[in-house]
C-alpha cells in the first residue's frame, strides 16, 4: 500500500474528537452569586475541566455598567453533572482604562500587598492612587503606607468573599481614599488587580446547586409557550397578514411619490406621452404639462 493509502486510512479509523465532546455549563461560586450561569464550554471528560479558567466583565456579571472595564475571573474547582463550577481568582481593570487615569501633572502611588483573610485565604492586591497634583517622595511613602494598612485591616478582619464584595462595590477604594485624603487630595483609587494565591476554608452559606437547578426549572415551566395547532396557526396567519400590509403601505407610498419630470429629457418624456396615448409634439413645457394634465 502507498504512503499516502496508509495515512487516508489511518485518518478513517481516527476517532473523531469534536462527537466525543459535550456541553457543559458554567456557574459562578456559590456565594455570593448562588450558582448562577456565566456561559459554557466544551470537553470529552469532566476531568479536564478541573483548572480551566473563564474570565467575564463585571457588566455581565451583576448589570453595572460603570464597570465595563472591570474583568473578572474565575476557575472551575468541581464538576457535578453537567455542570463546571467555578471558584473566584481575582479581578483585572483593562490597561487602556488605567492609562487614561494617568496624567502627567499627577501623583501615582503604585504597591503590592499581601494579605491573608479571615478565612485564610491568601490574596494579593495591587493598588493604584493618583492624586489631584503633583506630591512630594515623602507624601508618596505616606499615602502608601496607608493604604497598605487599610488593606491589611480590611483582609484580617473580613472573610474572603466579603472582601471581594468591597472591592467589587468599590467600598474599600472609598476607605483608602478617606484615609489617603488626609495627607494630599486624592483623585481617584484603583484595586487594579486582585489575585487568588491560595484558598482557605470555604463556607457553605446560600442555596445548594439542587435548589438553584430547581427552581431554574420551575421558572422554565411557568414561562408561557406558544402551543401547537390552531395557536401555531393563528400566529402564523396574524404575520403574513402584517407582512401585506406592510407590502401594501410600501407599493402606495412608492405611487404617491412626486416623480421628477424637469431632470428626465425629451425624449424620455416623449415615450411617457406615448404610453398614456396623447400627442407628443411641442417643446419640453408643452410635453410636461401634457403629462400633469
Amino acid at each position: 500500500m502507498a504512503k499516502g493509502a496508509k495515512a487516508r486510512a489511518a485518518a478513517r479509523r481516527q476517532r473523531d474528537k469534536w462527537k466525543s465532546k459535550r456541553w457543559f455549563s458554567i456557574r459562578a461560586p456559590r456565594n455570593p452569586w448562588s450558582y448562577r450561569v456565566i456561559g459554557e464550554t466544551l470537553a470529552e471528560e469532566p476531568e479536564m475541566l478541573i483548572g480551566r479558567n473563564y474570565e467575564i466583565m463585571q457588566n455581565e456579571l451583576d448589570g453595572d455598567f460603570s464597570k465595563m472595564h472591570v474583568k473578572i475571573r474565575f476557575r472551575v474547582s468541581d464538576v457535578l453533572g453537567s455542570d463546571a463550577i467555578t471558584e473566584f481568582i481575582g479581578h483585572q481593570m483593562m490597561q487602556d482604562h488605567v492609562r487614561r487615569q494617568v496624567r502627567r501633572d499627577r501623583g501615582k502611588i503604585d504597591d503590592t500587598v499581601d494579605v491573608v483573610t479571615e478565612d485564610g485565604f491568601y490574596v494579593r492586591f495591587k493598588p493604584l492612587i493618583l492624586t489631584r497634583e503633583r506630591v512630594k517622595s515623602s507624601q508618596k511613602n505616606e499615602i502608601r503606607t496607608v493604604a497598605r494598612n487599610t488593606i491589611l485591616k480590611a483582609g484580617a478582619s473580613s472573610t474572603w468573599v466579603s472582601l471581594q464584595k468591597s472591592v467589587m462595590d468599590g467600598e474599600l477604594e472609598a476607605l483608602i481614599k478617606e484615609e489617603a485624603s488626609k495627607i494630599s487630595p486624592i483623585r481617584m483609587v484603583m484595586i487594579r488587580r486582585t489575585q487568588l494565591i491560595q484558598s482557605g476554608v470555604v463556607t457553605n452559606d446560600g442555596p445548594t446547586l439542587e435548589e438553584i437547578i430547581a427552581e431554574e426549572e420551575a421558572t422554565k415551566k411557568s414561562t408561557p409557550e406558544i402551543e401547537d395547532g390552531e395557536d401555531n396557526a393563528e400566529h402564523q396567519d396574524h404575520i403574513e397578514d402584517e407582512t401585506n400590509e406592510s407590502e401594501s403601505e410600501m407599493e402606495s407610498e412608492e405611487s404617491d411619490e412626486e416623480i421628477d419630470y424637469e431632470s428626465m429629457t425629451v425624449a424620455e418624456l416623449k415615450a411617457v406621452l406615448k404610453e398614456a396615448g396623447k400627442p407628443v409634439s411641442g417643446k419640453k413645457a408643452d410635453l410636461i404639462s401634457r403629462i400633469m394634465e
